[in-house]
């Protein structure tokens, strides 16, 4: 159906009806009060970690991709597919998995699929191809789960602290690296979190994909582009490292320390991004077509209707219609159920944990306020007990209430290296129990760690609910299965050091820590919650 009349053989264009914008209105409010929980969750990590800071751009950025293809989609009549709904009915299905375990991650990977779903649904996969990449852009928007972020800087603090050391070394200057800690002599620089370049990573990676997505070239090309910004940001971010020791090195700490300190991260974003125009440049020119990189790179914009094209109407889409009520229906319920809160078991706390049982004698330790902040526990012990001439056990135990917002127990496979230890033997071992524990063993992964000419036995295991656990990943499918079927994801880690001393049997280590484990088990019970 035409709105006016225009010679047979003038080109047309496509529009939605009234009731089409209606109804792509209700499902786009129906889909974000559905799944409001999670979306509220993601913007408060916007605000609070600075690794995230870029994501209140990422949706105005993929407004802005869709409307670039917008006159694409005019040229095409596009109807809705019905196999939009099979897509939100999996949104929805995580949607309720997100709110039962209170894993908020389902909740915001089911928000995008759902736009996704309502768009097979609106203008089917034809249309949806065409938008593909930038509905995909929204994925960027969603923070990693804490336990992967923890996981992922402290191994790009290693790293970069290696790097940067090698070039403090190459000006001839004296240095020592112990784990992320970098010893000058006169002052030391801790590699934390906020150098271990993940504020440059993804940044980076967002505006490389970007710049992939505007760069005229071939898919491998563009590929590329994506996948460097991954080295760059590593050797940048070393580079900075590097520099700030040396300059620390002759020019003192203030180097190291407040505007100047913040202003030499920005300037070394600036060289990423210089690096990565330089890189899109000199894959533009070195081609068979050799052509500079403003003919291959920049932003287009949608071409206006032709002039005196026919407007015709796309026709009414069930499917759309659907997938909003839908959606509708599942946000209101959501909207007006009451809150499921998670269940956070009465305990005592940590600092009633007697320091004196069954012989020994325990010296409470500490741990720094920053590094109990990025541990983000709810409470925690940590204690050097010792017994007669015996040498001492170190315990720790850290407590979390809720494991759900992907704040859990930090594994110590991934931190005994930034302490400067290397694990040289790991693996699960049965510990003996005696009769009273209730049980006849326990499962722990047991750690040999070495410092130079220092060693030390490792024990730790995942105390989840009732559950001793040894392996990581079982840790987060049974926080995932108790949030949704008990409503609680509380647990703790439990962790025994020893020293091995010179000469000593390790097996001597082995039995000193088995019965500090068989005594200390019976006396957690009112401190982690089964």
């Amino acid at each position: 159906m035409s709105s006016l009349f225009i010679p047979s053989g003038a080109p047309s264009v496509w529009r939605f009806p009234p009731l089409h914008w209606v109804l792509a209105a209700l499902g786009l409010a129906a889909t974000i009060a559905t799944f409001y929980s999670g979306l509220s969750f993601m913007v408060v990590s916007w605000g609070q970690v600075e690794e995230y800071s870029y994501g209140y751009f990422v949706p105005a950025i993929t407004a802005f991709l869709i409307w670039q293809r917008s006159d694409r989609l005019r040229e095409m009549e596009l109807q809705g597919s019905w196999t939009g709904i099979a897509l939100v009915l999996l949104a929805l299905v995580m949607g309720v998995v997100g709110e039962f375990s209170a894993v908020r991650l389902f909740s915001q990977y089911g928000f995008v699929v759902a736009l996704f779903g309502l768009s097979v649904c609106c203008i089917g996969w034809r249309g949806t191809r065409v938008i593909a990449v930038p509905l995909a852009f929204l994925f960027f928007m969603i923070p990693l789960p804490q336990f992967l972020l923890r996981e992922l800087s402290q191994s790009l603090q290693l790293l970069s602290s290696q790097m940067g050391v090698a070039l403090i070394r190459a000006f001839g200057i004296s240095v020592f690296l112990e784990g992320n800690v970098i010893d000058l002599g006169s002052f030391k620089l801790q590699v934390v979190d906020a150098c271990s370049g993940l504020r440059y990573l993804f940044p980076l990676m967002v505006l490389g994909l970007l710049a992939a997505y505007f760069f005229q070239a071939p898919w491998w090309k563009r590929a590329l582009v994506v996948v460097s910004t991954v080295p760059l940001t590593i050797v940048i971010n070393s580079l900075r490292i590097g520099l700030i020791g040396v300059t620390v090195e002759y020019w003192g700490p203030t180097m190291a320390e407040g505007l100047l300190h913040d202003f030499e991260g920005w300037f070394m974003f600036m060289i990423c991004l210089a690096l990565l125009v330089a890189e899109m440049a000199l894959l533009a020119r070195f081609s068979s077509h050799g052509r500079p990189l403003r003919e291959v790179f920049g932003l287009e914009y949608p071409d206006p209707p032709p002039k005196g094209a026919s407007v015709q109407y796309r026709a009414f889409s069930a499917p759309l219609a659907t997938g909003a009520l839908l959606l509708a229906a599942a946000g209101a319920t959501l909207l007006l159920s009451p809150v499921r809160d998670q269940v956070k078991p009465v305990r005592t706390p940590f600092a009633m944990f007697p320091m004196q049982f069954d012989g020994w004698t325990g010296r409470p330790d500490h741990i720094d306020r920053d590094i109990l902040a990025w541990l983000a526990v709810d409470d925690h012990v940590i204690a050097n007990y010792s017994r007669g001439t015996e040498p001492w056990v170190n315990f720790y135990s850290a407590y979390y209430a809720t494991q759900s917002g992907g704040q859990s127990a930090h594994s110590p496979r991934t931190c005994i290296p930034g302490g400067g230890w290397a694990i040289t033997q790991m693996a699960v071992t049965e510990v003996p129990l005696p009769p009273p524990a209730g049980m006849t063993s326990l499962a722990v992964n047991r750690a040999v760690i070495q410092k130079g000419e220092h060693r030390q036995l490792v024990y730790y295991w995942f105390n989840q609910r009732g559950r001793m656990l040894t392996d990581e990943l079982e840790v987060k499918w049974f926080i995932l299965k108790d949030g949704i079927t008990r409503s609680r994801s509380d647990g703790a880690l439990i962790r025994l050091v020893t020293p091995i001393a010179r000469g000593e049997d390790i097996a001597l280590a082995d039995r000193r820590l088995t019965g500090f484990t068989a005594t200390l088990l019976p006396r957690l019970k009112q401190h982690i919650p089964d």
